[in-house]
């Protein structure tokens, strides 16, 4: 074997090692998020969080209610766990803060979420119950 071919052989053989060790950490990245895919679109009356308001929601992507006080903002997620019926993420937007969310989903129109974190700077910290209430 001439020492291109070793080269080369050894190039493809790192490659595919650097592949294989990199492929679970964008599954991480992708919404597998087994319990949240029960979830029914529509209008969502959200909280009142302790001090709070409750809050209404069009509901077109389940996946929405990970990031409450970061609505409408791309953010790095990272899935920790994702069950039948429940699921956590933690999530980073950069320049805006982080967040830490765990999802029970009870019924396909009723949720209970846990969320705290960092936004633009100040604390945030609640558990409230999501309910679906009407179409959008």
């Amino acid at each position: 074997m001439s020492r291109l071919q070793v080269l080369s052989r050894r190039g493809a053989l790192g490659l595919a090692g650097i592949l294989a060790a990199a492929t679970p950490l964008f599954g991480l990245a992708l919404p597998n998020l087994e319990a949240l895919a029960k979830l029914e679109r529509g209008r969502w009356q959200v909280g009142p969080p302790a001090g709070g308001e409750a809050r209404s929601i069009c509901l077109g992507d389940p996946a929405d209610f990970v990031q409450l006080e970061h609505r409408g903002i791309r953010c790095g997620q990272e899935i920790l766990a994702s069950e039948a019926d429940e699921a956590t993420v933690q999530y980073s937007c950069p320049g805006r803060g982080f967040g830490h969310t765990s999802i029970r989903v009870e019924t396909p129109r009723l949720a209970r979420i846990d969320t705290q974190g960092l936004v633009d700077g100040r604390p945030f910290a609640y558990r409230v119950e999501a309910r679906r209430v009407g179409s959008c």
